[in-house]
């Protein structure tokens, strides 16, 4: 038996888990193991995070949609929680221009459903296994308006970066309209009682102009396949 195994094994017996512990602890690793396995079939991309609940006939989605199609154009993979709204528009775009459009999904009680845009496709159990892939999978992150789970995604992705936990590569907020408000309160609220600084605020940048998005995705490149910003090894592309 292999010596991680065995003291795997061993750690599991001093801490006294149950069984209802350790088959938990395999259903993680199981979603880990196969997300690792999916994104590793195609380079870093653009992930693109926003609303499972706005109507594609709306201005965000049709922008999400223009924004997926000239990433795709210019050989970037597009990446989407694989959904309805925001994430389907995106991946329509991406996959009416030829190029990889990538669902990473995960049954919810409403909305959720894996769109008809995608190349490549994968449901996960666990939300914090999902999101670790859509980290991973990019070299450039993208939220449109949304609703809790947007605000979280973006706000995991910031303190990772904030904290230096991961790379610091382009973050982008499209919706001035939608997005200032929340700077504002950033910038009121939280700055003065120096629970963040204003570099904080530097991390991410809002926008109307999704060519800014493909400007900086053209900026880092296109890794190798076999490369990615989270390997041990340095990186052999710049971030900005």
């Amino acid at each position: 038996m292999d010596d991680s195994v065995t003291n795997w094994l061993d750690q599991i017996a001093q801490n006294k888990l149950n069984t209802e512990d350790v088959e938990r602890s395999l259903r993680y690793a199981k979603d880990l193991e196969q997300g690792l396995a999916k994104i590793r079939t195609y380079s870093q991309g653009v992930s693109i995070f926003g609303s499972a609940r706005l109507p594609m006939n709306g201005k965000w989605c049709k922008l999400a949609e223009q924004l997926g199609y000239k990433l795709a154009q210019n050989g970037h993979p597009v990446i989407t929680g694989g959904g309805p709204s925001i994430m389907e528009a995106a991946n329509k775009g991406a996959y009416e221009a030829g190029g990889r459009s990538i669902g990473l999904n995960i049954q919810l009680a409403h909305e959720q459903h894996i769109n008809p845009y995608v190349t490549d496709e994968m449901e996960f159990h666990y939300f914090f296994a999902r999101k670790v892939m859509l980290t991973m999978s990019s070299k450039v992150y993208v939220f449109f308006p949304g609703g809790f789970g947007t605000l979280d995604e973006f706000s995991e992705i910031l303190i990772l970066m904030q904290e230096n936990k991961m790379p610091k590569m382009p973050m982008f907020l499209i919706g001035k309209s939608f997005w200032k408000p929340l700077d504002h309160f950033f910038a009121t609220k939280m700055q003065p009682m120096k629970t963040i600084n204003g570099e904080d605020r530097k991390i991410y940048r809002i926008t109307d102009n999704i060519d800014e998005v493909v400007d900086a995705a053209n900026k880092i490149g296109h890794p190798s396949i076999y490369d990615n910003l989270y390997n041990d090894k340095p990186s052999k592309f710049k971030l900005i």
